[in-house]
């Protein structure tokens, strides 16, 4: 039996039935982050662009797109993955050689699950398909040392997750894995060097297109079954030798994702939580600030501190600002906080946060990487005006796994980026739709996305 036939057969035999309780309600945590981070991205620039296409290629459609309308399944979900990715907020998963957002799947799983008349409980069910799969192959085939991105595994989370959605049988979900397997292969320059718009908009464009392919395979077209270990296959080309028995698989990865506290890439959060430590509780001003030194582990210096993936310090827009630790340690000193209006074009070019940013700097150790993943180790030292020196050490922040976010910090950031676009009476509508939404119908839950008023 071909790795791509075992894939298929996890997918089509998972039901609602396999998630334990904690899966279940982590599940619902995620859609709820997910769906905050969207709302707080409904009017960025990039988002305006996409429904502006949207608009004018898909006047209708069965699958609602949040507060805009409807639109066919694949422009929904790509739609709505843009929006619940863009501000770089939403969950993550810390593999030890890849980092991935698999709550980047559920525009495309709710998508699909509207479009299929299917219930809350598909909803649920599926993501946390998309979820095993995406993690899973995140530690036992990372692609970033490869020079591949992480939405090169997401094309076989999307077909997974809208397969389960679609309640395709055994044959049509082979074939759309298979097909989105082979054809979505994505290169790690979109994270690297000067960062472009497309940071934000790979992973939704994987949910686009693997949805849209996962229809074609419900139609009946056909791909490659030895995606994975064939001539020239996925194994061959592209990840190495890998085994992962889905027979033994079963949907509680999802419980092992991080939420994010602060606005930024999520291997800076253990330094943001210390450095707002640090200014409160010493009372810092970044105007009596020689030098900022951060230690940390040798991922996230490679992708946030100026290693290998490029420097970090020429930042003029968001997606850089996000992506440079000097930027958002620096931000985090003379705001208080690191939020998206810290991604402002105006905030990120003020002469303050520039001159700071330069004071900072980045290098890892042996010791911080051997404790990554399961810790997420940092030592900060900021210097001061006078020889004063105040230091800090994190082994991790609230929202990782040794201190796991809630459904009470997760409402409170809900509301927080949900609070400029919608009523309070809204956001509780919604939030206690996400409660109770093994009891809802698809088209219902998502309805109460539709409108943004």
């Amino acid at each position: 039996m071909t790795i791509a036939r075992r894939l298929a057969r996890f997918v089509v035999r998972s039901s609602y039935e396999d998630l334990s309780e904690d899966a279940r309600r982590q599940t619902k945590i995620r859609i709820l982050d997910s769906i905050g981070c969207a709302l707080g991205a409904l009017q960025a620039e990039p988002i305006r662009i996409l429904r502006a296409q949207v608009e004018d290629f898909s006047r209708s459609g069965s699958s609602t797109m949040i507060g805009a309308g409807k639109a066919s399944p694949d422009q929904a979900a790509f739609y709505n993955g843009a929006l619940v990715r863009y501000l770089d907020f939403n969950d993550s998963y810390l593999a030890k050689g890849e980092t991935c957002h698999p709550s980047d799947n559920l525009g495309a799983v709710c998508a699909a699950s509207e479009y299929a008349r299917g219930s809350g409980k598909d909803i649920i069910t599926s993501l946390a398909v998309a979820y095993q799969v995406q993690c899973r192959l995140s530690d036992a085939a990372p692609l970033r040392d490869r020079g591949f991105d992480h939405t090169t595994q997401g094309a076989y989370a999307v077909t997974a997750g809208v397969s389960r959605a679609l309640l395709l049988d055994e044959e049509r979900a082979l074939n759309a894995i298979a097909i989105g397997g082979t054809a979505l292969n994505a290169l790690r320059v979109t994270r690297t060097g000067k960062l472009s718009n497309w940071k934000g908009l790979a992973y939704p464009f994987t949910g686009w297109a693997a949805t849209y392919l996962t229809l074609l395979a419900m139609r009946g077209i056909t791909g490659p079954e030895m995606v994975f270990e064939g001539n020239k296959g996925f194994m061959e080309s592209i990840a190495g030798k890998f085994d992962i028995d889905w027979s033994k698989e079963g949907l509680d990865r999802v419980a092992k994702t991080v939420l994010k506290k602060y606005n930024a890439e999520v291997h800076s959060q253990s330094v943001i939580e210390g450095v707002l430590e640090l200014r409160k509780e010493k009372g810092i001003h970044a105007r009596d600030i020689t030098g900022i030194e951060i230690e940390t582990f040798d991922v996230a210096y490679n992708i946030i501190g100026g290693g290998e993936e490029g420097d970090k310090k020429s930042v003029r827009t968001k997606e850089e600002a996000d992506h440079s630790l000097p930027y958002i340690v620096a931000v985090a000193l003379i705001d208080g906080r690191v939020m998206p209006e810290q991604y402002l074009r105006s905030r990120i070019l003020n002469h303050d946060v520039q001159a700071l940013l330069k004071k900072v700097a980045v290098r890892h150790s042996v010791e911080h990487s051997a404790r990554f993943p399961q810790q997420m180790p940092c030592r900060i030292t900021v210097n001061m005006k006078g020889g004063k020196r105040f230091v800090r050490e994190k082994s991790d922040y609230e929202g990782y796994m040794s201190r796991p976010a809630g459904w009470n910090t997760a409402y409170r950031k809900f509301c927080a980026l949900g609070e400029g676009v919608l009523s309070g009476k809204k956001l509780d509508d919604i939030a206690a739709s996400v409660e109770n939404l093994e009891n809802m119908s698809a088209k219902d839950f998502m309805k109460r996305l539709a409108a943004t008023s």
